[in-house]
């Protein structure tokens, strides 16, 4: 389409640079936090069996359909949505679709940089050998003692927050799709030796079997709309970062053969996270079950007790905090894109505006485990409100809308032109998925987290 605004975006300079960072962007500790405790958490193989399905009939669909919106028009989300809603002649409210976006990056970001304050923290645990011969109570005096101190927590958020601007102010190509180029393959190959690892251990058959073998009986309605959901959420999308990448994609790059790799590396990391993470767990008596906490709360006892345990420990924080890097600068790239575009203020000032929104909102996540710890609204302390509203209400309406403004909205001769599938029949099948499948399971996920199912 013909630009209304001069577009000053960059450019992925090939398709191996949106893949790693659009990758990058997925890849986080949804995967290797999030993925390991709630396929533990839903009995194993038949929960992971259920979220490959979601990934391939509602994930893979509704990434390509953000991709398309953001390459449409080479805009970041907002003036993509406004521009997109004025070509269809829709509701002029539609815009707000991309406002939301943006808003929820931000939002996450905030409380996400918290957490990969703790990974980075914990790599100098783990370095300094603060896990060797621990125990439970131990391990968990530690993790209390570390977020019971809101100056420390403070220093780790300021510090990530940092490392993440550092890399955003550089812009696409110098900065974005340089620390990709260094940080995904550093992610990939530092997961292969601790899997390596994983293998030797005499748990390892008992995790494998843990977790591809399936056991339907353990699979319930609950399990099912929890494998939907984190497919939809492991993929960054509905939060502006698949948008903006996809801005940024060159015209002749297949939209359809890029999101099936994105989707499938992701899915590929889950995995692998779950075979290094569950032979720790038995092998040392651990429980798969054992919630948000399986990482700092759980692991550490692996490390503190096995042979070698000081350095893979170090090695699997450190893999944390990269994935929670590639994620944090797509977080952000969204409200950059939009000041600089929109405002006209140069990307050093765009960085300090956004950095500055989201680090002031991250110090309530930062009280919120300590000081503000007995302080709650609708029974929520600020982080887990923050978090309920960005991924269990935000999210799921940004993937609803998204799906039914590509679907049923934008002209299909704009989105067969954009997508390129090569025949009417791939684009009738990717406009079923978009126009009925994902928003019925999106609409299903979030009747469940509102509590009505």
């Amino acid at each position: 389409m013909t630009n209304a605004k001069k577009t000053i975006h960059g450019e992925w300079s090939s398709r191996f640079a949106f893949i790693l960072a659009a990758t990058g962007s997925a890849v986080g500790l949804g995967n290797i936090w999030k993925f390991p405790y709630i396929t533990g958490a839903n009995g194993g193989g038949a929960f992971v069996l259920v979220y490959l399905a979601c990934v391939a009939l509602i994930g893979i669909p509704l990434m390509m359909a953000e991709t398309m919106l953001g390459r449409r028009t080479r805009q970041d989300p907002i003036n993509t949505m406004e521009m997109l809603t004025e070509e269809a002649g829709a509701d002029k409210n539609w815009h707000y679709l991309g406002w939301m976006g943006v808003a929820a990056g931000l939002l996450i970001l905030s409380y996400y940089s918290v957490i990969a304050g703790w990974s980075t923290a914990y790599v100098l645990k783990a370095f300094a050998g603060s896990f060797f011969d621990a125990d439970a109570q131990a391990v968990k005096v530690i993790f209390d003692d570390f977020v019971s101190n809101p100056l420390r927590l403070t220093f780790w958020h300021s510090l990530f927050m940092m490392a993440t601007l550092l890399i955003v102010v550089r812009g696409v190509n110098n900065g974005l799709e340089q620390a990709v180029r260094y940080l995904m393959p550093s992610l990939f190959g530092l997961m292969i030796l601790l899997l390596g690892y994983a293998m030797t251990t005499r748990g390892y058959h008992e995790g494998l079997k843990f977790l591809f073998e399936p056991d339907f009986s353990k699979l319930t309605r609950d399990s099912v709309l929890t494998a939907m959901g984190q497919a939809f959420f492991t993929l960054s999308l509905g939060m502006g970062s698949v948008m903006v990448y996809g801005s940024y994609l060159s015209p002749t790059v297949s939209i359809a053969k890029t999101s099936v790799i994105i989707a499938a590396t992701d899915t590929f990391v889950a995995l692998l996270a779950g075979l290094i993470i569950f032979p720790l767990v038995f092998t040392h008596g651990l429980h798969p079950d054992s919630g948000p906490g399986l990482i700092f709360k759980t692991l550490p006892i692996a490390f503190g007790s096995m042979t070698g345990g000081w350095f893979f420990g170090v090695l699997f924080f450190i893999v944390l905090a990269i994935a929670a890097l590639t994620s944090s600068i797509a977080l952000i790239e969204p409200a950059i894109a939009w000041l600089v575009e929109s405002k006209g203020v140069s990307r050093e000032k765009a960085c300090v505006q956004a950095g500055l929104v989201a680090w002031t909102l991250g110090l309530g996540t930062v009280f919120s485990f300590n000081i503000w710890s007995e302080v709650t609204l609708f029974e929520r302390t600020f982080f887990d409100l923050i978090d309920y509203l960005t991924a269990n209400l935000m999210l799921p309406v940004g993937g609803f809308c998204i799906a039914v403004f590509s679907g049923w909205i934008m002209h299909h001769r704009h989105s067969e032109q954009e997508l390129n599938l090569g025949g009417k029949l791939p684009f009738k099948l990717w406009l079923l998925l978009v126009r009925y499948v994902a928003p019925a399971a999106v609409f299903l996920v979030f009747l469940h987290v509102v509590g009505v199912l």
